[in-house]
């Protein structure tokens, strides 16, 4: 936290035992069987109250993935995938296949295919929302595309984008690309500043910015800067480096996971028009010991939830909501791209604390990580090629 650092933390970490497994290379189709290699787990785990011993397994569910990025379930358990270079796989019953009709992307630094958000609409829709990075004249930048999934799986059908920021730009980084969707209905999706630090506080672009639209691409009329001269109208807060996790609360609040530079990752709570501060603001420093910016507070900008130093590269966030995991319901997760692990934090009213680690062989470079219906987790090691399932 800001004001106090972080508290001690519990981590939740235990030796693996493996068994032999095989991996498919074949880049068309994956078969996974499920239960080839399961990790037994026993964790210790640090809740309100007390010590609580849990047994814990972590399974690897679908292997053999390159560079995976985004995942989200469909209602029938089947799970939709984006790979970075612009494969849409879809895993059912134990095999995984390819999906046609994914948007053309610009594979080039950490820009590429990148998330997915399976509507919530989507057992009369069959709409799935994916954010890429879009060739523009300038380069590249995050777009964010609905389609429909073909009643097979094996296709998306009608694919438009919905937004696509304005600029682009040259560079390959900080491309954000979380996509959410509100209990309205209306779409969130996180912008980096692209290695324009400067452009993040000037409201004229979406660089470094939080957009909200509709469905179908529209403005809402009670975005914040709606009819401000100056000012794009998606933008919904700004400020931001590279927020590459987003998630909802049980309060329908928006959260997110934000890069910093060298120290500084911040998780935060997003206001309706607010200012997080970057880069005139940071607890971060640049990669070569510089200061940034003016200090680690200012007047009008946002203070974060927390924020981590040194830094942990976090990706993927999740509020968790689900039965099967009582002890950790209301608790935020977060991936871990440098340290390879998972933080659990709790959640304070406007504030967190990051309480434990899950942190083992499998949270190898954590991308992203979901809720399935029945409460598990599932979580992408980009290191490992495999997308894991918790469970009790």
């Amino acid at each position: 936290m800001r004001a106090g650092g972080q508290s001690r933390i519990a981590k939740e970490t235990c030796k693996i035992h493996r068994s032999a497994h095989t991996t498919s290379k074949n880049r068309r189709i994956h078969v996974t069987r499920r239960f080839i290699l399961s990790f037994l787990l026993g964790l210790t785990t640090a809740v309100s109250g007390g010590i609580a011993m849990a047994q814990t397994t972590i399974s690897p569910m679908i292997t053999g993935l390159d560079e995976p990025w985004g995942i989200d379930h469909l209602p029938d358990g089947s799970v939709i995938i984006t790979e970075k270079d612009g494969r849409v796989l879809l895993w059912a019953d134990g095999t995984t296949a390819e999906v046609d009709g994914a948007p053309d992307v610009v594979d080039r630094g950490q820009g590429g295919l990148l998330d997915v958000t399976v509507a919530r609409d989507f057992a009369t829709s069959r709409t799935v929302f994916l954010s890429y990075s879009k060739a523009q004249r300038s380069g590249a930048g995050t777009a964010l595309a609905a389609a429909t999934l073909s009643e097979d799986g094996s296709r998306l059908e009608g694919l438009q984008d919905l937004f696509v920021m304005a600029p682009g730009s040259s560079g390959g980084r900080h491309f954000g690309s979380r996509i959410v969707e509100a209990p309205d209905g209306t779409l969130f999706l996180t912008i980096g500043d692209r290695g324009d630090r400067p452009a993040a506080q000037d409201r004229g672009n979406h660089v470094g910015t939080i957009v909200r639209i509709n469905r179908d691409g529209s403005v809402p009329a009670d975005n914040p800067f709606v009819g401000t001269e100056g000012i794009l109208p998606e933008i919904w807060s700004y400020g931001h480096r590279n927020p590459q996790g987003a998630g909802l609360d049980g309060q329908g609040r928006l959260w997110t996971a934000e890069h910093g530079a060298r120290g500084g990752d911040e998780v935060n709570l997003i206001r309706k028009g607010a200012n997080y501060g970057w880069p005139v603001i940071s607890y971060g420093r640049h990669y070569t010991g510089g200061r940034i910016g003016e200090g680690t507070a200012k007047a009008g900008m946002e203070q974060p939830a927390s924020y981590w130093d040194p830094s942990i590269a976090p990706s993927g966030l999740l509020i968790y909501q689900g039965d099967m995991f009582p002890d950790w319901r209301g608790d935020m997760f977060v991936g871990s791209l440098k340290d390879n692990y998972i933080s659990r934090l709790e959640i304070s009213g406007e504030t967190t604390r990051e309480v434990a680690k899950v942190e083992n062989d499998a949270t190898e470079r954590v991308r992203d990580i979901i809720e399935a219906e029945d409460g598990s987790i599932w979580f992408i090691s980009v290191g490992n090629g495999t997308v894991y399932r918790m469970a009790r």
